[in-house]
């Protein structure tokens, strides 16, 4: 089984600690075996690359690395919230704003 986390990927997230607090992106991909996260624009280095047949002419690639997924908080309405699960009308459990108690679509 899966692990349940905070965040999903086409999240707005903000970075909380580390070098790159304060910056905010959406979510690429998750690795749930290491808890690691892809954020758009965020933690960008610089991949000196062999060339193939998708990069022929090889050289310094720029791409965004992983951060750890407790550095992260979701962005819902313009401000970063914690995230709360409970059941809706219909029984089905959704994540919610802590901050507002608003359910998160």
């Amino acid at each position: 089984m899966q692990k349940k986390l905070h965040i999903k990927v086409g999240d707005t997230v903000k970075v909380i600690s580390g070098e790159h607090r304060g910056q905010d992106g959406k979510v690429l991909s998750i690795d749930r075996n290491k808890d690691r996260v892809l954020v758009e624009g965020v933690n960008v280095v610089k991949r000196h690359t062999k060339p193939d047949a998708a990069n022929p002419q090889g050289g310094i690639v720029e791409k965004e690395a992983g951060l750890h997924i407790s550095n992260l908080m979701l962005v819902f309405n313009n401000e970063p919230t914690r995230v709360g699960r409970k059941k809706n009308k219909d029984g089905k459990l959704v994540r919610f704003a802590k901050k507002s108690g608003e359910e998160i679509k």
